[in-house]
């Protein structure tokens, strides 16, 4: 579990995230909602330390982060081991193959050998129906594809939380579609997974948890179909506005 209290992210112009306590549950789909620049994915890059909140406190596993104070080295490291990343930019190594870029954090960082590694790559292209793009470069793959190594990319260094940035807004249906079934199976398989996107129908489906943040505060923290039938007003604007 993972849980923040009483965040605050002030930056000189706006303050992104105002007081913002809440509650991310290992083996479930979070799905964090929101208008543009509420403060959404702010929040999912405090969870592994991209952003350091101005005050608050981060709890992770029997780890307590106080964000007014210094965080040590191996504090960072800890906790970014935590996690796997998922940004919308995909952000692969061009100069590396499909294969090459999953096995690189398992050897570079975690040490594992090289066999042992590419064994775990070769199973997750497996797993993603992805075996004959193994020796290919992410400029001869499609935008879908290329983000679909990214999240094999993130899976490979087995993290207990995948934090996904908007994972497929740079894509388009139909390419936006490939990314969204891969996610649809990791949630069945009840994957923990954080993820910020502009895309109800996917929320609808998979999450358990929904978050809408709107100016920097939280409007709602509770079940997915809670939001989805909510009377509130503010949902409701927001919920017809996303739909249109």
């Amino acid at each position: 579990m993972i849980e923040v209290k009483h965040i605050i992210k002030q930056y000189p112009e706006k303050r992104a995230l105002d007081d913002v306590s809440a509650t991310f549950n290992a083996h479930e789909t979070t799905v964090i909602l929101g208008p543009s620049g509420s403060g959404k994915s702010t929040l999912l890059r405090t969870l592994n330390l991209l952003e350091r909140p101005t005050s608050g406190t981060l709890a992770l596993n029997d780890l307590t982060i106080n964000f007014e104070a210094p965080i040590a080295k191996k504090e960072i490291f800890n906790v970014r081991q935590t996690f796997g990343m998922v940004f919308q930019e995909k952000a692969l190594f061009a100069h590396l193959t499909v294969l090459k870029n999953i096995i690189e954090g398992p050897v570079q960082v975690k040490k594992e050998s090289v066999a042992v590694a590419t064994k775990k790559a070769e199973a997750l292209l497996e797993r993603f129906g992805m075996t004959e793009l193994a020796a290919r470069y992410p400029s001869e793959l499609s935008g879908g594809q290329q983000q679909r190594v990214a999240i094999m990319r993130a899976l490979a260094m087995q993290p207990e939380y995948l934090l996904l940035d908007e994972p497929t807004s740079a894509l388009d249906p139909e390419l936006e579609a490939q990314v969204l079934h891969v996610l649809k199976e990791l949630a069945a398989q009840r994957t923990s997974m954080i993820v910020v996107t502009h895309n109800l129908g996917f929320a609808r489906q998979v999450a358990d948890h929904i978050i809408f943040i709107e100016n920097g505060q939280i409007g709602y923290d509770g079940s997915a179909e809670g939001f989805f039938s909510a009377t509130d007003t503010r949902i409701q604007q927001f919920l017809n506005a996303m739909s249109f």
